[in-house]
């Protein structure tokens, strides 16, 4: 039975070849989105290890939070915003799972992570999700969620408005754009909790600080951010 099922594989491979999302090869038996190859040479920033690493400062004096890290290094170009590109606009959110899944396991390395109860990720505003047709930071959620065996609330933090691009704004100007752009339904859900609020890519972090605060806004006891890749 094996076997028949790895010719049914095999067959499907060579007729609609699986390739790496990351660099275009064909994958092999047993890999899946990203070829074995990438997932070991990706550039991972350890960030999970150390308490003052460069999220983590991003959010000093901003808001009270735990522990912050984000897993990869994003950089015009580089593997990582291939993966990026392809989970946001196509459609590649099995690729999300497999990344959420290594940084679960990479959380499951520092206590400070222990406890959580509850996975929360950025949301979309609802226009622009349905122009996609998903929320790229929920399939991330949902890949930790299958290590740390914690539910996933995504239902709860909600974007009411659409805001424009943050990267040419000042940091007021930023934190201006956020203000009252998310709010919570049913807080008890979440309240006295240990929320891991989840996004993609960090680049100014004034999206998770609006988050973050409007989280614990609502009572949630301790606050963790996590993200796939750290935009320098």
């Amino acid at each position: 039975m094996i076997a028949i099922k790895r010719l049914a594989e095999d067959t499907i491979n060579l007729l609609f070849p699986l390739l790496c999302n990351a660099c275009g090869t064909h994958l092999h038996y047993g890999e899946k989105e990203i070829c074995s190859h990438c997932l070991y040479d990706l550039p991972y920033t350890d960030f999970h290890l150390y308490p003052d690493n460069p999220v983590a400062k991003q959010f000093w004096s901003r808001i009270p939070f735990n522990a912050a890290t984000a897993m990869l290094y994003f950089k015009k170009g580089n593997k990582v915003q291939q993966l990026m590109h392809g989970l946001k606009y196509k459609g590649k959110t099995e690729t999300g799972r497999l990344l959420g899944h290594l940084l679960g396991q990479k959380l499951l390395q520092n206590p400070a992570y222990a406890g959580i109860s509850a996975i929360v990720p950025v949301p979309l505003h609802a226009r622009k999700e349905k122009q996609r047709g998903y929320n790229q930071s929920l399939f991330i959620a949902k890949g930790i969620a299958e290590v740390l065996d914690v539910p996933v609330k995504n239902a709860n933090l909600l974007r009411q408005k659409a805001t424009s691009s943050q990267t040419k704004k000042s940091r007021y100007t930023r934190y201006e754009n956020m203000e009252s752009v998310f709010e919570v339904r049913h807080p008890e859900e979440l309240k006295d909790g240990h929320i891991l609020l989840v996004d993609d890519v960090i680049t100014t972090g004034s999206t998770l600080e609006a988050c973050g605060q409007t989280l614990l806004n609502i009572g949630v006891k301790k606050l963790s951010i996590a993200t796939l890749a750290f935009a320098e």
